[in-house]
């Protein structure tokens, strides 16, 4: 072998020695990166959630703690010029006292004039009426508004949408219809508070096994939260 073909034999040595380098090293930044948004992905949502709460915590407990005058603490010897959690506690209290009197009969009307008067101001009667609605759906008492979820060809053949079911169809549709129907709910997305009621027939329904909460999370998330049944297979 003469000089020139060793030489162009080492270059096309080193040529791929130098591949191989960056190969390995591309791997690694690959890895490196995915390493990276699992730990952004795993502690964002619990940073995030932390954060948030923390500070809703103190702005109340600090907005509370200036409503008691300096001379309380001086009378009682407290050493801290603010109570810590004080601040949570007679929120909690404040609403629970606020509830107790918009239950009884004086707090009722209160509620339903105050519910009208805001209810006329524009803007702010949109506001109001949605955030309502929100709060309505997640902190009812009444945990059988919905009895399951079921799929649903909607709303043509071929596309499918999670509905809940309220009831089973009567009166006056069912006699109209004449089969077996079942009333159900279609949300959009994200705003689980609007939506259609479609009569269907039960025939044409798939039940599913997630729970109504979990319906909901799916929806309002954009299929991103997943049920837990859908995470164990």
């Amino acid at each position: 072998m003469d000089i020139k073909s060793k030489e162009a034999h080492k270059r096309v040595k080193k040529i791929k020695q130098l591949h191989k380098e960056k190969a390995v090293f591309l791997r690694l930044g690959e890895k490196l990166r995915a390493y990276f948004f699992t730990g952004v992905l795993v502690t964002a949502p619990v940073a995030i959630t932390f954060y948030v709460a923390y500070n809703i915590f103190i702005w109340i407990d600090g907005s509370v703690n200036q409503l008691i005058p300096p001379e309380f603490f001086s009378r009682y010897n407290i050493p801290f010029k603010t109570i810590p959690g004080l601040g949570i506690v007679i929120l909690i209290v404040g609403l629970i006292l606020v509830g107790m009197f918009a239950a009884g009969f004086i707090g009722k009307i209160f509620v339903r004039l105050g519910d009208w008067i805001v209810r006329k101001l524009p803007v702010i009667s949109s506001i109001y009426s949605l955030l309502k609605q929100i709060f309505e759906t997640f902190l009812s008492s009444n945990k059988q508004s919905f009895s399951k979820c079921v799929l649903l060809e909607y709303p043509r053949k071929g596309l499918w949408v999670i509905g809940f079911v309220s009831a089973e169809t009567k009166g006056e549709v069912k006699q109209r219809l004449d089969d077996e129907l079942l009333s159900v709910y279609v949300s959009t997305t994200p705003n689980p508070t609007s939506g259609f009621l479609i009569f269907v027939p039960k025939k044409d329904t798939i039940p599913l096994d997630m729970s109504v909460e979990e319906g909901l999370k799916y929806i309002i998330s954009c299929g991103i939260v997943e049920p837990e049944q859908l995470k164990n297979k």
